[in-house]
C-alpha cells in the first residue's frame, strides 16, 4: 500500500487528530509502522472507499511533505498531516491574504471587503477564507471580480466536496474552476459545529496576513484572530461605529494592541502603483442591473426606471443574482454585494 495510505489510516482513525499523528509518527518513525502496531480494518477499508471516491470526483490529496502544501500552513506547529484539493492546486502556492467576518454583515462592509479582495487579488493575491454567507461569500466574489488569473481560497469544515452553506453552491463551483477548495476531512464529511472551529485555525494558517472585518465578540472570525496571533500572523481590522455590535470585535482588536486599523488596499500597498487587472471587463459585469447596483439600496421600482425593464423582468433577475452571491435584499431595495 502507499504511503498516502497509511497515512489517512493514521489521520482518520478516531482520537487521532494532527498532535497525536504527530506523536505517533516520532514514535514509530512513519504512518505504515504506526498502522501496523495497531490495524483497523474498518478503517481502512474506509479510507480505500474515500480514495476512489476521490479519485472519481478529481479531488486531490496532498500531504505536509509535499511541496504544493501550503508553505505558511506547515509552519504552524500542530497542522493537518494531509488536506484535500479540488480545484487549481498552483493557488496554493500564491501569498494569502485572509479576509473574515460576520455572516451577517452590512451591505456597506460587504461591499468594502469586496473591493478590498478585489484589490489583493489583482495584485496576484490569493485571498482565502471561510465560504460562509456574509463577509466570506463578499471576499470570494470580490476576489473573483478582479479577473485575469485571480484566485481564492476557501478553506471548509466539511469534506471537500461537501458544499455548505447551500446557497453558496454556484459560488462553490467559481472558486472550484478559477481557485481551490480544501479541506483537512475526509471526501464525504459532514462537519459539526467542532469542525468550524478547526477551519477557523486553517484560514488562520494559510495566510500571510489577515484582515478581520465586521465581528461581534463571540464570533468565528474573533476565534480566527486569535489563532492568527498565536500564529505570529499580522492582523489587521476594519474599524466601524461602536454603536453596532458588528464593529465589537474588530474595535477591541485595534484598542488592544493586536490588530493594526485598515482603512482600505492604501494601507498595504503603494498608493500610485495600480491594480495589476488584466481583463478589466470582468470588474465591471455585463449584467445591465447588476452594474446599477452598489451599496446603496435600490427597489425594485426604481431599478425598472433605471435599467428600462419590467418590474416582473427585474424580479426574474434579482432572484437569480441573489442566488449567484451576487446581490443582497435589505431594508429598502437590494445592493451589490
Amino acid at each position: 500500500m502507499s504511503e498516502l495510505f497509511h497515512k489517512l489510516c493514521l489521520i482518520r482513525t478516531p482520537g487521532i487528530g494532527p498532535a497525536k499523528y504527530a506523536q505517533l509518527i516520532r514514535q514509530f518513525g512513519s504512518a505504515a509502522a504506526a498502522c501496523a502496531a495497531a490495524p483497523n480494518e474498518d478503517v481502512a477499508d474506509s479510507v480505500r472507499r474515500e480514495m476512489d471516491r476521490a479519485a472519481q470526483m478529481n479531488i486531490h490529496y496532498i500531504c505536509d511533505d509535499d511541496p504544493r502544501y501550503p508553505a505558511s500552513l506547515r509552519m504552524i506547529k500542530i497542522h493537518p498531516p494531509v488536506i484535500t484539493a479540488r480545484g487549481n492546486i498552483d493557488t496554493l502556492s500564491r501569498c494569502a491574504v485572509a479576509i473574515v467576518g460576520t455572516r451577517h454583515a452590512t451591505a456597506a462592509g460587504m461591499t468594502f471587503m469586496a473591493d478590498l479582495a478585489r484589490e489583493f487579488a489583482a495584485r496576484g493575491y490569493a485571498v482565502a477564507s471561510g465560504m460562509a454567507m456574509g463577509t466570506d461569500t463578499a471576499a470570494h466574489r470580490g476576489a473573483l471580480r478582479a479577473g485575469g488569473d485571480a484566485q481564492t481560497i476557501a478553506v471548509l469544515a466539511g469534506g471537500v466536496d461537501y458544499i455548505w452553506p447551500v446557497e453558496n453552491e454556484s459560488l462553490y463551483w467559481d472558486i472550484v474552476d478559477r481557485g481551490v477548495v480544501i479541506s483537512e476531512m475526509p471526501v464525504g464529511f459532514a462537519p459539526t459545529a467542532n469542525n468550524f472551529v478547526q477551519r477557523n485555525r486553517w484560514v488562520a494558517g494559510i495566510c500571510d496576513k489577515l484582515i478581520v472585518g465586521e465581528a461581534d465578540m463571540k464570533s468565528g472570525s474573533m476565534t480566527t484572530a486569535r489563532f492568527a496571533i498565536e500564529s505570529n500572523r499580522p492582523v489587521f481590522a476594519v474599524p466601524s461605529h461602536p454603536s453596532d455590535a458588528r464593529a465589537a470585535g474588530p474595535n477591541s482588536l485595534i484598542r488592544d494592541g493586536h490588530a493594526t486599523i485598515c482603512t482600505g488596499i492604501s494601507d498595504f500597498f503603494d498608493g500610485n502603483a495600480a491594480p495589476k487587472i488584466k481583463n478589466e471587463k470582468n470588474v465591471t459585469s455585463e449584467n445591465i442591473l447588476l452594474d446599477r447596483l452598489g451599496m446603496i439600496p435600490l427597489s425594485e421600482s426604481v431599478l425598472s426606471d433605471v435599467v428600462k425593464k419590467s418590474i416582473s423582468e427585474i424580479k426574474r433577475e434579482l432572484v437569480v443574482l441573489e442566488l449567484q452571491g451576487l446581490v443582497r435584499k435589505v431594508d429598502g431595495g437590494y445592493v451589490r454585494i
